[in-house]
Parts: C-alpha cells; sequence; structure tokens
C-alpha cells in the first residue's frame, strides 16, 4: 500500500466515483455494510474494486469486550476477506456487545494488565481467524477508569509485541482524548514507535459545552482540524509516509471535498518538512 491517502466509501458517492474515477490509494469499507448476502452493496462494492483496493476497517469485533468473540461474525469477516482480498485489515480498541448484547457504540476499557490479556487473545484469534496480520486502532475517549495502571501508549505498543498486530494511527482521536483528558498530544504520539504504525486516520471533530467544560466530540463530520493537520505532518517528518485516511461519517459532503482533503494529506506526505514550512 503506498504512503498517500484514501477516502472512506460511502453509499452517497458509489456513483460519482464509478463515474469520475478519481485517483486514489484505496476506498475504506466497514465490512459490517457488506455483510448481507447479494444486492447493490455488493454490486457497487465489486465495481469499485476492479478499481481500487480496498481496506476492511470493523466496528463490530469488540475486542475490548469480556465475552468471547463471536464465531458468526469472525465467519462473515472471512467470508468477505476471501471474496475481496483487501489490502489492509483493521478494528478498533473497544467494546460494543456484552452478555450477547450489541450496543452498537465504541466504549472505552480500563488499561490493566488484566485486559491487556484479554485483548491480545482477541486480536491473536481475529487474526488466526482471518489468516491475516491486522491494525489496532487507539480510541476517542470521554472518560478515563481510575483503576487503569497502564498508559495508554504503552498498552497498544504491548499489545502489538505480544500479537505481531501493527498499530491504526487516529491522530484526531489523539486530539479529542487529549482535549479531554488533558494530556500533551505530541508526548502521546512521540510514545509510539514508528516501526509499528501501519496506518493513519484522520478526521473533524467539534466541540461542545458539558457541565460547565468544554469537550471535544470525534464525530466524523467535518474537515480535518489544523490541530490534526499540524500533529499529522510532524508524525510524517518522524516515522515516514504511511497509507492515510480521510474519515467523514456524518454529514458526508460532496465527493470533491473528501478529494480536497486526501490530497491536502497526500501532499504533506510528499514535500519535505523544510520545504513545506517555506
Amino acid at each position: 500500500m503506498p504512503a498517500s491517502a484514501g477516502i472512506g466509501l460511502k453509499a452517497s458517492h458509489y456513483a460519482a466515483l464509478l463515474e469520475t474515477r478519481p485517483a486514489l490509494p484505496f476506498l475504506e469499507v466497514h465490512p459490517e455494510n457488506y455483510m448481507g448476502a447479494g444486492g447493490p452493496p455488493h454490486r457497487y462494492l465489486k465495481a469499485l474494486a476492479a478499481h481500487y483496493p480496498l481496506s476492511f476497517h470493523g466496528v463490530g469485533m469488540s475486542l475490548g469486550g469480556a465475552d468471547p468473540l463471536d464465531r458468526d461474525h469472525l465467519a462473515l469477516w472471512r467470508h468477505l476477506v476471501d471474496a475481496y482480498t483487501p489490502v489492509l485489515v483493521s478494528e478498533h480498541i473497544a467494546w460494543s456487545v456484552h452478555a450477547g448484547i450489541a450496543h452498537h457504540d465504541l466504549l472505552p476499557l480500563p488499561y490493566t494488565e488484566e485486559s491487556l490479556s484479554v485483548v491480545a487473545g482477541h486480536v491473536a484469534k481475529m487474526q488466526d481467524a482471518l489468516s491475516r496480520q491486522i491494525m489496532v486502532e487507539n480510541p476517542s475517549t470521554y472518560l478515563r477508569f481510575a483503576h487503569s495502571t497502564i498508559p495508554e501508549p504503552e498498552f497498544l505498543v504491548e499489545l502489538a509485541r505480544r500479537t505481531g498486530c501493527l498499530l491504526l494511527l487516529d491522530i484526531n482521536n489523539v486530539v479529542v482524548s487529549a482535549h479531554n483528558h488533558g494530556f500533551d498530544p505530541r508526548h502521546w504520539l512521540a510514545s509510539i514507535p514508528g516501526a509499528l504504525v501501519g496506518e493513519i486516520h484522520l478526521a473533524g471533530h467539534t466541540a461542545i459545552e458539558a457541565g460547565g467544560r468544554r469537550i471535544l466530540i470525534d464525530d466524523h463530520g467535518s474537515r480535518v482540524s489544523d490541530t490534526v493537520w499540524t500533529l499529522y505532518a510532524e508524525t510524517v517528518d518522524r516515522i515516514g509516509g504511511r497509507p492515510t485516511l480521510i474519515e467523514w461519517d456524518t454529514d458526508v459532503p460532496p465527493l470533491p471535498v473528501l478529494l480536497a482533503e486526501a490530497q491536502t494529506a497526500a501532499m504533506i506526505q510528499r514535500v519535505p518538512v523544510h520545504a513545506r514550512a517555506g
């Protein structure tokens, strides 16, 4: 996968992508949207897969949950991986299922040795089931557990060491969490070895007032912020270029807006820091 920038595939852009075929290194899809049999979603995805490499980014595996991984969900994942041979495969460090009930959200987990052992076991099972190395994404969070004992970057690095997975570095998530919890995003990012980063995500966020505090919400509903662009440029300068995704999942704009954001990310990867500064 080249060190350039792709976009998330949205149904509203199916026709435009097929008609215009813009130069993109990949399209990202949520496999959960394609777990049904046949129909228009698969017809469009097959047509687009003939022109673009695909990245599969899961949202429902619940790697951080206490429940065992859902075998039926894993089987559907495997079927899609075999059918479309995505170049990238990733999931979230979060839980979304408990006692067999799906909560349809990416919920945080405590960073403890116990939870690390559980997540590592789930990542290993997912990789075994897919016969693929996966990437795991750092979350955006709005609360922290008092009994967490492991710093988040250390938790992620150790997870990669134990399982052989790579990290999907979501810089917007780091910015959101850093603001909400009062830590330095640069220090967080510097704690992640570049060799473990397989992909980068960029997205927009929004701010709300709650309880007299300004809180950032990871809503994927706007352009990438200046802060995220700055940290992205610094990260690329430190670790080198990586496949990068522009995420935009709410208030989805016309396709040219997404393409312009992807072009900005690609430019940052191409232009040396000294030239960019000038």
